[in-house]
C-alpha cells in the first residue's frame, strides 16, 4: 500500500512546478487557438490542417523507419511547408487579423467609460443614438416585404466597404431609409452604412461569409450580413424580402424573426 501511494508522490515532486506565469501562458494560448478554431470552424482550412497534421505524421514514421525515398519527398514539402501554408490561408490570416486589430473590448468606449475623468467627454462627443427611425422603417418594410440590409458601424469606420457605395452623409430618418430600399430606388441593391444619426453610404457591397455551417435556406443578403459582422465590429439587421421577417447578425452569428421591441432592446444595449 505504501508503494502504491509513493509512487504518484514520487511522480508529482519529479513534475515541474506550476508557476502563476506558466498559467497565464497555457490561458493564453487556449484563448489564442480557440479564436483560430472559430475562425475556420465549417471552413475547408480545417480540412487542410489537419491534412497538413498526416503528411507531418508520415514523415516522421518514414523517417523513424528509414523510408529514404518517402521521407525525401516528405522532407522537401515539410520545409516549405512555411510559406505554402501562407499562400494557401492568405484570405483566412486577413481575416483574423482584421478580427484581433478591429474586435477589441479595450477599445472605444466599452473601456473609456470605466475611468470617471473620460465619461463626461465621451458622452459629450456621441450624442445618444435615436433609434426611432429605425425601428419605424425596419417595421414597414417587414409588413411590405421590402428587402433591406442595414449595417451599423460601431468602433472602426469601414472604410473599405463605405467606399464600395454611394455616399450619402444624411441625417437618418424613417422616410429616408424606406426610400433607400424601395425597389425601384437604383440604391436599393446592396448594403446601407450607419453609424450614429447618420446615414452613411448605400448600396454597399459586404464580405459574403464562408462559414459552412450557416443555414444553406439563407440568401446572399443574409450571408452578407454575417460576413461583414465577422471581419468588423458592426452589427447587421436584415429585413427579409421572401418572408418580411427581421433578423439581425453579430460576431458572425444570426439571429432570427426579432420582434421590434427584442430589436430595439438589443440595439439599445449595443449602441
Amino acid at each position: 500500500m505504501q508503494t502504491l501511494l509513493s509512487l504518484p508522490l514520487a511522480a508529482i515532486q519529479g513534475f515541474p512546478k506550476l508557476t502563476f506565469v506558466d498559467a497565464i501562458d497555457i490561458l493564453l494560448v487556449a484563448i489564442l487557438a480557440y479564436q483560430i478554431y472559430k475562425a475556420v470552424r465549417g471552413t475547408n482550412v480545417l480540412r487542410i490542417f489537419w491534412a497538413i497534421i498526416i503528411i507531418y505524421v508520415l514523415w516522421q514514421i518514414s523517417s523513424l523507419f528509414n523510408m529514404r525515398l518517402m521521407s525525401t519527398i516528405l522532407g522537401q514539402f515539410i520545409s516549405i511547408g512555411l510559406i505554402l501554408l501562407i499562400i494557401v490561408f492568405q484570405p483566412e490570416i486577413r481575416r483574423f487579423l482584421l478580427m484581433v486589430g478591429t474586435k477589441t473590448s479595450i477599445d472605444g468606449d466599452s473601456f473609456l467609460k470605466r475611468f470617471r475623468f473620460w465619461k463626461k467627454s465621451m458622452s459629450d462627443q456621441n450624442a445618444t443614438v435615436d433609434l426611432d427611425p429605425y425601428i419605424q422603417a425596419c417595421m414597414h418594410m417587414s409588413q411590405s416585404k421590402t428587402g433591406a440590409l442595414i449595417v451599423f458601424i460601431r468602433q472602426n469606420e469601414a472604410d473599405d466597404i463605405v467606399k464600395t457605395g454611394e455616399r450619402i452623409d444624411a441625417i437618418v430618418s424613417s422616410a429616408l431609409l424606406e426610400t433607400l430600399f424601395f425597389k425601384n430606388s437604383p440604391l436599393h441593391d446592396g448594403a446601407v452604412m450607419v453609424k450614429g444619426n447618420k446615414v452613411v453610404a448605400a448600396r454597399c457591397i459586404l464580405p459574403v461569409s464562408s462559414n459552412g455551417e450557416i443555414d444553406p435556406n439563407l440568401g446572399l443578403r443574409h450571408r452578407s450580413a454575417i460576413g461583414v459582422t465577422e471581419q468588423l465590429d458592426v452589427i447587421s439587421v436584415i429585413v427579409s424580402e421572401e418572408t418580411g421577417a427581421i433578423s439581425y447578425a453579430v460576431g458572425g452569428e444570426i439571429f432570427h424573426d426579432v420582434s421590434a421591441v427584442q430589436l430595439r432592446r438589443y440595439l439599445s444595449e449595443s449602441l
